[in-house]
């Protein structure tokens, strides 16, 4: 018999989703097999996989070890060593003073990436990302903002290998790989549940800031709807809704901060959060993002490739989070910002200098 206390990452989930990242080698059929014949019980009692366990319950193995240890997957866990190619780790230079700690032997990846942690506490921790980062992998061998989430819990002595048998620290607002910025993870289950809920029900305020071309007017809003195409990274901007049940209403809000001849700075409030939305819908509007390939111009692009501009220019500058209790008090109607890559200062220059 083994016997086991659900730990304080592990509760706020049903029963049956813990069974299956604890005995990931065992099937459903097994699994409720077991609950049924009491071979697996929760807290002294029958149970059939629907309960939301809490930290503290207790969870007994009416099994032989080495079928649990089957199930779990054969050997202990290993930190990962990556297999991504040097362009999965690619830095800007926003990157700021190293906050990687060390402590125990770092894959290569984890050791060359500084980034910036802009606020931690118990249950949440906020990132500078810098672009050219992943936030999640696309492929296998990637290293993404996800995976340098776990190291550097890791290695802080905050997550331990044993708790990442049941649950994985996460990334809650997802980047474009080139946008830089404050992203949201959830160090436990409890903080990554929260955040997830406070950008789903919009309570939680993003803001960027970004060049385009041209002069928009000083503030607005754009109310559109967007499309995602199949089979391809790009999405279509509509006026009106279109016959396509897929589409999605977006809505972002613009102020101009600063504008020089034919490029402008701008704040924006994202309203919605849908893919490539900010960059669709200003090129949609006739001001695209500078740098942008996918929706820019091309003629202005190859202009500010003087000024050593290889992608969007878009940056993730602040978070303000609603009023919040318990334990998310630390983060109550808190406004955090991620400081403007060195890029933008670059740029500004180049346009104050009549972009010579």
């Amino acid at each position: 018999m083994r016997e086991v206390i659900i730990g304080p990452n592990e509760g706020g989930q049903r029963f049956d989703k813990y069974l299956k990242k604890y005995m990931k080698e065992a099937g459903n059929g097994f699994l409720y097999k077991m609950l049924r014949k009491k071979n697996i019980t929760l807290n002294g009692r029958k149970a059939d996989g629907s309960e939301k366990i809490q930290a503290g319950d207790r969870v007994c193995f009416f099994l032989a070890e080495d079928t649990i240890d089957r199930f779990r997957g054969a050997g202990s866990f290993t930190f990962p060593e990556s297999s991504a190619s040097p362009k999965s780790a690619v830095l800007s230079e926003n990157a700021g003073p190293g906050t990687a700690p060390s402590g125990r032997k770092e894959n290569s990846l984890f050791s060359s990436l500084s980034i910036p942690v802009l606020y931690e506490d118990a249950q949440v921790l906020l990132a500078d990302k810098p672009a050219g980062l992943l936030t999640q992998k696309a492929q296998a061998g990637d290293y993404s903002l996800n995976e340098w989430l776990t190291d550097y819990l890791l290695t802080e002595g905050k997550l331990t290998a044993e708790e990442l048998a049941t649950f994985r620290p996460s990334v809650c607002n997802r980047l474009d790989r080139n946008t830089s910025g404050l992203v949201v993870c959830g160090k436990t289950l409890a903080g990554s549940q929260k955040m997830s809920e406070l950008i789903r029900n919009r309570s939680l305020r993003k803001y960027y800031r970004l060049f385009v071309a041209g002069r928009p007017p000083k503030e607005g809003i754009a109310e559109s709807w967007l499309l995602r195409e199949e089979n391809s990274n790009q999405v279509r901007i509509y006026e009106k809704k279109p016959q396509d049940s897929r589409a999605v209403p977006v809505r972002t809000g613009w102020r101009l901060l600063e504008s020089f001849g034919d490029c402008s700075f701008l704040e924006v409030e994202l309203f919605t959060g849908k893919t490539h939305q900010i960059r669709a819908q200003m090129a949609a509007l006739g001001f695209p993002l500078i740098g942008d390939a996918r929706y820019g111009n091309e003629a202005v692009n190859r202009k500010f490739r003087r000024a050593g501009v290889h992608s969007q220019l878009l940056h993730a500058f602040r978070l303000e989070f609603p009023p919040l209790d318990g334990p998310f008090l630390g983060l109550s109607e808190r406004s955090v910002v991620a400081p403007e890559p060195e890029t933008f200062a670059r740029v500004r220059r180049f346009c104050e200098n009549g972009q010579e």
